[in-house]
């Protein structure tokens, strides 16, 4: 605990802008008191924020975790495959590809099995809105630490040093020692001095409700490196829980601290909300009063004259077509009269929205009768390419360490052999690299129309290489060609009968119209009169023999 207090300072701004950024997006992700009683939370008057945030998580998570399709390879290492003459050859290569690409099966099959969909989806809606989050990447599941329920200490390169965690959880999960609270004179629980909670170890998770003193208790994890290792150990009440401490290697470690935007020098992230804060504000504040304005504009008020000869109950009583006695001067509507002013604001409001629709990655395609399917993906490719420098955060900090963690733990479990050291690389090819291939994508294409436009279909046909350009569309759309797309051996044999199967059509046909022939025809005679007598001949009995 005195370390994790020593940590907070220097979290409280980032923490304060966080729950600022929840309370215009996604309340309950980040409360003012960190837990949550199921009670009521701050209702936005836009939903703008929210929408955005739910929009650019989707497209993270479709992006860094495609659905169908994996998002990292296992490839071969060639300079270490030439080293071995004997896994040499375009035979051996293919079967050791199809090995692999099972192999990245069973990685995908095991990941779907899991909540691990869920709580990454969670995470990345962590990192948009207060820009951190911390993943624990337990042999059964994974969870999220969102920021008001960890503390972390960088170096100047932004390497973790510690890391701190802190939950309250039921007494009940706990080892007896610690089910009874730790009473001091004045029937208050003693405060702790110790550091350390690791959640997953125990099987303790953060419930995030509210218990009495006596009924909760506040446990702790401290995280530090150490040798290339992270150490680990869990401590409640200022006593080490026992068995709580582990260890792991740095490339294999389940304690992934993530961050959204990088700053030099800061420990912790900036959030994708906290960028666009001030339109955020602007737009909640117009909103507010557009709400409230619209309110009293539409309340119905009627004025009747103090000596006027018509009655006020009479007009109050008065059915829809009635008749009652008065003078139309006598009564007056009370109006707002700012219709102008709320144009004004109206017109605000939708150029925020705009900006923060674009600011989100909300696809805005333009209203017009000419509007083609080219423009609109062209939007949606522009839109993508602003993630580019996200998508370098994410892909170091969460794509390629939740790999490792995955391998190492199911080598560990038997359900992967182990691959062999330097010959088979763990290759990332979502994210960042994602955008690279639409990118190689979108330029194949426009390169091969523009020579079809240009030169025309003969010139294709003469210089392009059809079995390469189909290679490289399916690489750059990250489909795997193995066994998809024929090889020059598969396709030299199908020429080959094609070719026996046109020479022995063009037989047949010879023959056939060599029978039409009067040759043919005097042939075809003789043949059925030998077939004839050598019919009757086997019809007619043998010769009697003679004693």
């Amino acid at each position: 605990m005195a370390r994790y207090q020593a940590l907070r300072s220097e979290r409280e701004d980032f923490l304060d802008t966080g729950r600022e950024c929840a309370a215009l997006t996604l309340p309950y992700l980040l409360t003012e008191d960190g837990l949550s009683d199921g009670g009521r939370l701050h209702s936005p008057y836009q939903s703008v924020g929210a929408k955005g945030v739910n929009v650019l998580s989707s497209k993270l998570m479709l992006s860094l975790f495609p659905i169908n399709t994996s998002f990292f390879k296992l490839q071969i290492n060639d300079a270490e495959l030439a080293k071995v003459p004997e896994l040499d050859g375009e035979q051996v290569r293919a079967e050791i590809d199809l090995s692999l690409a099972k192999m990245e099966r069973v990685v995908m099959q095991q990941i779907s099995e899991t909540t691990d969909r869920v709580q990454l989806t969670a995470a990345v809606k962590h990192l948009i809105i207060t820009g951190n989050a911390l993943l624990y990447a337990g042999k059964k599941s994974l969870k999220v630490y969102p920021l008001d329920r960890f503390v972390i200490n960088r170096d100047g390169d932004g390497n973790v040093i510690e890391i701190v965690t802190k939950e309250i959880v039921d007494r009940s999960l706990l080892p007896k020692e610690f089910q009874t609270a730790d009473l001091a004179a004045d029937g208050k629980i003693k405060d702790s001095n110790a550091v350390g909670e690791d959640g997953p170890k125990m099987g303790v998770a953060g419930s995030g409700k509210r218990h009495s003193d006596t009924e909760s208790a506040e446990v702790y994890t401290y995280v530090q490196l150490r040798d290339g290792q992270h150490h680990w150990v869990q401590e409640c009440d200022g006593k080490e829980i026992p068995g709580s401490r582990s260890s792991s290697p740095l490339k294999f470690s389940p304690w992934m601290p993530l961050r959204f935007n990088v700053v030099d020098g800061e420990s912790y992230g900036r959030g994708r909300v906290e960028e666009f804060l001030g339109d955020l504000r602007s737009l909640e504040a117009l909103m507010k009063a557009m709400v409230e304005g619209s309110a009293a504009a539409a309340k119905v008020v009627f004025l009747v004259s103090p000596s006027a000869t018509t009655k006020p109950q009479a007009l109050a009583l008065a059915q829809n077509g009635s008749i009652i006695q008065g003078r139309p001067d006598d009564v007056a509507v009370v109006q707002v009269g700012k219709t102008a002013d709320f144009r004004t604001v109206m017109e605000m409001v939708q150029s925020l929205t705009q900006r923060l629709s674009d600011a989100f990655l909300v696809l805005q395609v333009r209203q017009s009768e000419r509007t083609t399917a080219m423009e609109v993906q062209a939007t949606q490719q522009e839109l993508n390419e602003q993630l580019g420098g996200i998508f370098g955060s994410l892909t170091t900090e969460l794509l390629k360490p939740y790999l490792n963690r995955k391998l190492h733990l199911l080598q560990r479990s038997k359900a992967l052999p182990s691959l062999p050291k330097g010959l088979i690389m763990p290759t990332v090819v979502a994210g960042l690299y994602g955008i690279g291939r639409g990118q190689d994508r979108e330029a194949l294409i426009q390169f091969v129309q523009t020579i079809a436009q240009g030169m025309g279909p003969e010139a294709m046909a003469q210089y392009l290489n059809a079995g390469e350009f189909i290679k490289r569309l399916a690489a750059s759309s990250g489909i795997d060609a193995l066994g998809l797309v024929k090889t020059e051996e598969q396709m030299g044999q199908e020429m080959d009968q094609m070719k026996q199967d046109a020479t022995q059509q063009a037989l047949i046909g010879q023959a056939g119209q060599l029978a039409k022939s009067p040759m043919g025809e005097a042939m075809t005679k003789q043949l059925m009169e030998q077939q004839q007598d050598a019919g009757a001949q086997q019809e007619a009995p043998p010769p009697s023999e003679e004693l």
